[in-house]
This record gives structure tokens, C-alpha cells and sequence, in this order.
């Protein structure tokens, strides 16, 4: 595995595709000013066909390097596009922080105000960090697998959906996540069972290529879950450690059921603190490849809601993330 401090001798320069999103929250059109270069070839593909498109003629020209102008959702488009065409071989990848979290670049490190320009010149002497995303595989319905790097389900889901008020609010980046995660553990301590952010979510979970089943504590209903996150990132928004000191591969954070004396220890655990025993009140922190999942209530992927069903999360193609 390349070393995340690699850097790329210098060479020529690289053949450059760009993928600007026009609709990411911090994009304007300014980046867009390049001037007339033969080697960079620049798409702003309105739907998931003319982005695959865009990928596949990438790709005909032996692209060197992508450059992703846009937020998480845009990210997860490219790379889920991308895989029928790239597979196991990807150019080097480049992410510009242009959308409303930007999670993935938290852990990369990446400047916030980088630029097209800036970010072309980068090649030769970056550094090449590598994360292998999510692959999120639909098993009970004809649709291709997604690349991501954040799955949720139960109140994760529900946060979500808050989070889209903080959106509207102006609370965007790290503070949105903060607002979220705070509005989530409030609703759960204060509200009742029939509360949606307390009442948990009808789902089995199974663990490793043997299937076997997620243990379960003794808390709340045996056939409901509260809250899932699952991710290969391993820094993230709001200095949030929710894996504790899990840091590589595909990890996963399980909250049986909301229970009082838990929630309250919740700030402490999604910092990376709290108490060994946690577990036994139903919270669990473990590494897995490959997880099933199946879940009654939609699932979230970098912030898209997709249908309720069964789905199996799997680590993805290595990838190489460019950094100044």
C-alpha cells in the first residue's frame, strides 16, 4: 500500500479531467477559469448517465489525475460512476471542499479554499494519501453498487434529515455536524419510546465473510437497532472519534437501544472517551469486512437517503487522495 506521506516524482505534466459540480454549496464558476490547456479536460455532467459519460471519456484519454470539485454527495457520484469504468485502477484523485460537510476532507487535510489551478499544480510533489471507501451493495433489488464513506441507518437517518435544517439555518461544515449530533442526543434523553429518535429501527446485522450475527445486548427490543455508522475515514468533523482508537478498514459504531444513563455518557464516547463497559449497555465499536445489513427504514450514504432493504458494506478500491 503506498505510504500516506508518498509523494510522485516530478514529471511532465499530467492529464487532468475536472468534475465540477455547479451545484455544491461554495461553487460560483470562478474555479472554472483555466485558460486553453490541451491536458486538461474539464465535464460539468447534469445526471448520472453524462457523468459516467464524462468518466468513460476520461478514461479513453489515459487521465492521470481527477480532480473532484465538489462536496461529499459529489464525491460519492464520481467514485459510484466511476467504478464500472475505473475498477481496481484509478487515477490519482484530487477533492476540492465545495459542498455543505465535506467530511472526507477533514480526514484528508486538504485545503478549504484549494483551487482547480492550485490543485493541478499539486501533482508533481503531493502527497498521496490512500482510503479505501465503502462499497454499498444493494442485495434485494437490481442497482449497482455505490462507493462512499459514511454509512448510517436508525437515528443516524434521522440526523440526517436534521441536519438538513441546520443546512437551512447556516450551519454548514463542522458546526452542522456538531449541531446535529447534540440535537439527536437531546431528542433521545428527553423524548419517549414513541419518539422516532428513541423507538430504533427493525434490523439484522451480520459480520464477517461467515455471516455471523452481530452480538446484542440485553437492551430494548431484540429485533430493533437505535443507531449504525459504519466508515473507512479516520479523522472526522467536530473532532468526533466515534470508533474510539479503531483507525483503518471498515469500522462500525452500533447503539443497541437509547438508554438514559448511556446517552448521557454519549459526548464522552463520540470523543473517543467513556467507560470499557459501555458494551454492556449496547454500545459497540468493532472492525468487520464484509457487514449485511438489513434495515426497515432508509439508509444514508454521504448524506443521500437511499431505500430501506438489505445491503451488504464491503472496503472498495484503493485509492490514492492528493494533498499539498
Amino acid at each position: 500500500m503506498t505510504p500516506a506521506d508518498a509523494t510522485h516524482p516530478a514529471t511532465e505534466a499530467p492529464s487532468v479531467g475536472v468534475i465540477y459540480n455547479p451545484r455544491s454549496h461554495r461553487n460560483r464558476g470562478q474555479d472554472l477559469n483555466l485558460g486553453v490547456r490541451a491536458n486538461i479536460f474539464v465535464a460539468q455532467p447534469a445526471d448520472t448517465a453524462s457523468l459516467q459519460d464524462a468518466l468513460a471519456r476520461f478514461a479513453a484519454r489515459g487521465i492521470d489525475y481527477l480532480v473532484i470539485n465538489g462536496g461529499d454527495g459529489t464525491v460519492r457520484d464520481v467514485l459510484t460512476a466511476g467504478l464500472p469504468v475505473f475498477g481496481d485502477a484509478w487515477p490519482d484523485l484530487a477533492v476540492l471542499p465545495k459542498g455543505k460537510t465535506n467530511a472526507l476532507n477533514v480526514d484528508l487535510g486538504a485545503p478549504s479554499g484549494w483551487t482547480i489551478g492550485a490543485a493541478i499544480s499539486a501533482w508533481p510533489a503531493a502527497r498521496r494519501i490512500v482510503r479505501r471507501p465503502l462499497r454499498v451493495e444493494p442485495l434485494d433489488r437490481e442497482a449497482p453498487a455505490m462507493l462512499g464513506f459514511i454509512f448510517g441507518a436508525g437515528a443516524y437517518t434521522s440526523g440526517i434529515r436534521a441536519g438538513q435544517d441546520a443546512h437551512r439555518l447556516g450551519a454548514f461544515d463542522s458546526l452542522a455536524v456538531g449541531v446535529t449530533a447534540a440535537w439527536g442526543v437531546l431528542q433521545a434523553l428527553l423524548g419517549t419510546d414513541r419518539n422516532a429518535w428513541r423507538r430504533g429501527v427493525e434490523m439484522q446485522i451480520a459480520l464477517g465473510p461467515e455471516g455471523q450475527a452481530m452480538p446484542r445486548s440485553a437492551m430494548g427490543d431484540p429485533a430493533r437497532r437505535h443507531f449504525v455508522l459504519a466508515s473507512t475515514l479516520e479523522r472526522f468533523p467536530a473532532g468526533l472519534k466515534p470508533f474510539g482508537d479503531l483507525r483503518a478498514g471498515l469500522k462500525l459504531i452500533v447503539v443497541d437501544h437509547p438508554k438514559r444513563r448511556l446517552l448521557l455518557r454519549m459526548p464522552a464516547a463520540l470523543t473517543g472517551h467513556g467507560p470499557a463497559w459501555l458494551e454492556q449497555w449496547g454500545l459497540h465499536r468493532l472492525t468487520a469486512d464484509p457487514v449485511d445489513i438489513a434495515v426497515a427504514d432508509e439508509i444514508i450514504l454521504d448524506g443521500e437517503a437511499f431505500p430501506a432493504g438489505r445491503y451488504r458494506l464491503s472496503s472498495g478500491p484503493e485509492l490514492r487522495f492528493l494533498v499539498p
